[in-house]
């Protein structure tokens, strides 16, 4: 991620990672060959027995990010996608980016080799900073400007159980930037990952993939998970086809632990590293880290449940002339689930958040003062009632959180849930959620201060508030046919107090939030299986917004995001007699307005061979044309080219 350039660049103190992966291979592949045996007593679920679920099985996955509780994805009153692991798979993603695709309630771009815009109901670009993203529980956030380093966020994909998108306010329960969507990550158990896994690929964009994972047991309680991985990516084009010289690699490696000491008591503790390389044409940007994670799960019944969460999540990323960043995030989470009578369930949590961030200035820009210590305290409160059993459910709950930038902040949310008919949910929302103040917002300053005489000078304001969303929400969700099922979901968001670039004079520009706006849309999603072996899942999303300033200095030029108003995909996943598997990703993304992006039509297609732990695939990404931008102003924008890679998966 470039903060102000589109160039990367740079020397850093970071981790030699690479080298370092070596013996974690080594050791992975040692203790698999002396191990083998124990692990076949644990075998996971394979993709081959999830894509044989039936669409009733499918639509009861549960999932945990609307209420923070375990609930059927069929009787959720919320606009959610989950994209399982089999689709995952069988789309030909190679990161997590591009999985997200698959999600028809977010807007995904690809700017580059590495960077990426993602946001849900609007306000997308590089710096979108109104999605919460989670990884396991641990908010993958940088306060630097309130939103995610896509290019660092490299999960191994074999490993992830589902992804959970959520699009709409989640603060009531996830706090600050939950305002206009969740998209909650969750991966494998390591009793479902046991045994070992060899992947290897390589093309023309993907030019190298290598990874390794082994999982294992002590007893029949304890189980373990260490992986490896490596990848090198081709740089993106310019749009007269010479190379943009972005190429990247990153190396990762980690584990996972689940302890089960009694039937009511679960212990989780993982831990990532990574590094890496953004190259440049001048200089190279490099990114290392780690983050380590821990959970006691205890059940006191199918009803009641405590839960309590500590990490630890270290990010260094060095961009050469521009600004280094050191951040250290320690994060407690607490969260209580119990029933009052038979009608009432409660959720209630506090947690604590302490961001150590360290900023190396350079002349170019600078953040003042360099270093904050930035404290975040947060409960929260949820009530679901229920009016009448199996037909009527009442949800109310409110965030009390307070951050070191605007104060106190409290984000309530109302929402009601009718089920007609087992195979049908209508429901309806309103929520509040706020968008809390970053750096960038009140610290940043281009150039360096003090700036010489006739400068243009550009600074964020220490009186940066948080900007506001009350958001409105229909929605409805049906199964008209075994093998169909469908849903609708109409919004209206109203915001006040966003960002704006205020001009104070010919050469003084500083950052304020003189804007309001307003965003409706509609999002459609889909999933039909036509037959046992060929089935179908999509999605269409239209989106309108209007801002408009709320101060003369608001220069009217300047808008938050950049967002297409009609796009849809369609994945199509269709097994074919002798182990064959074909698999088709279309999607469409309407122009995009200020800076104009051309709209863009293209697919995926993936051809594999599959017999029983070992599979060949090749797969062809961007088809339909030579080259496309997906994103970014024309000056330096770079395009996604065609491109193919073949892939070998082992597992034993």
């Amino acid at each position: 991620m470039k903060l102000f350039s589109a160039t990367p660049g740079g020397d850093a103190r970071s981790l030699n990672l690479p080298g370092s992966t070596a013996p974690i291979l080594f050791a992975l592949v040692f203790v698999a060959c002396t191990r083998g045996a124990l692990a076949q007593d644990y075998a996971a679920t394979t993709p081959g027995d999830l894509k044989k679920l039936s669409l009733e099985q499918l639509l009861n996955i549960e999932v945990t990010s609307v209420s923070r509780r375990p609930e059927k994805l069929s009787e959720t009153a919320s606009a959610i996608q989950v994209i399982t692991s089999e689709e995952i798979h069988r789309s030909g993603a190679s990161s997590l980016p591009e999985a997200l695709r698959l999600a028809s309630n977010l807007q995904v771009a690809q700017v580059d080799s590495s960077q990426w815009a993602i946001s849900a109901r609007g306000f997308n670009n590089t710096l979108a900073n109104k999605l919460l993203v989670m990884i396991d529980g641990r908010a993958v956030y940088t306060p630097l400007y309130a939103g995610v380093f896509w290019d660092v966020q490299n999960v191994l994909l074999e490993d992830v159980d589902r992804i959970e998108v959520v699009s709409g306010p989640g603060g009531t329960l996830w706090g600050a930037n939950a305002v206009n969507g969740v998209i909650n990550i969750v991966t494998k158990s390591a009793k479902d990952t046991q045994g070992l896994l060899v992947t290897g690929a390589g093309g023309t964009l993907l030019r190298d993939f290598g990874a390794l994972r082994y999982g294992g047991a002590v007893g029949t309680n304890f189980f373990y998970r260490l992986y490896g991985q490596h990848f090198d990516r081709n740089s993106s084009v310019l749009a007269n086809g010479n190379d943009a010289l972005d190429e990247w690699n990153m190396s990762q490696g980690g584990f996972h632990t689940d302890w089960y000491p009694s039937d009511a008591n679960t212990l989780t503790f993982q831990g990532d590293f990574y590094a890496g390389t953004e190259h440049g044409a001048l200089s190279d940007t490099r990114v290392d880290g780690q983050n380590a994670l821990g959970r006691w799960t205890h059940a006191f019944s199918e009803e009641s449940e405590l839960q309590v969460q500590m990490y630890f999540d270290r990010t260094w990323r060095d961009i050469p002339n521009q600004i280094a960043e050191d951040l250290k995030t320690y994060d407690f989470d607490l969260q209580h689930r119990f029933v009052i009578g038979e009608r009432q369930t409660l959720v209630y949590g506090l947690g604590y958040r302490l961001m150590q961030d360290r900023l190396q200035n350079t002349p170019a820009i600078s953040f003042l003062p360099p270093n904050r210590n930035l404290q975040l305290f947060s409960g929260f409160l949820q009530d679901e009632i229920t009016l009448v059993p199996e037909r009527l459910k009442f949800t109310v709950g409110t965030k009390l959180e307070h951050n070191d930038f605007s104060g106190w902040e409290v984000q309530p949310s109302a929402r009601v849930a009718w089920m007609p008919a087992t195979n049908q949910t209508l429901w309806a929302a309103i929520s509040r959620a706020v968008r809390s103040p970053s750096r960038i917002d009140s610290d940043v300053h281009l150039p360096s201060p003090p700036a010489p005489p006739g400068v243009m000078t550009f600074s964020g304001s220490h009186g940066f508030d948080s900007e506001d969303l009350l958001a409105y929400e229909l929605g409805y969700r049906v199964q008209p046919l075994s093998r169909l099922s469908l849903a609708v979901a109409p919004y209206y968001n109203f915001y006040n107090d966003l960002r704006s670039i205020d001009q104070l004079s010919p050469s003084n520009f500083i950052i304020e939030n003189h804007f309001k706006g307003e965003v409706w849309g509609v999002e459609l999603s889909a999933n039909y299986r036509a037959t046992d072996w060929w089935r179908f899942r999509g999605g269409y999303n239209y989106l309108h917004k209007h801002l408009w300033p709320t101060s003369t200095n608001a220069l009217a030029s300047v808008r938050e995001g950049n967002d297409p108003e009609h796009q849809f995909s369609l994945q199509s996943i269709m097994d074919l007699p002798g182990h064959f598997q074909f698999d088709i990703t279309a999607r469409y993304v309407d122009t995009l307005p200020s800076p104009n992006v051309p709209s863009y039509f293209t697919f995926d297609v993936r051809l594999a061979w599959q017999f029983k732990s070992l599979e060949f695939s090749v797969v062809g990404q961007n088809l339909l044309d030579n080259q496309h931008p997906e994103f970014g102003a024309v000056a330096g924008r770079r395009e996604i080219e065609r491109s193919v890679y073949g892939k070998v998966s082992w597992s034993f």
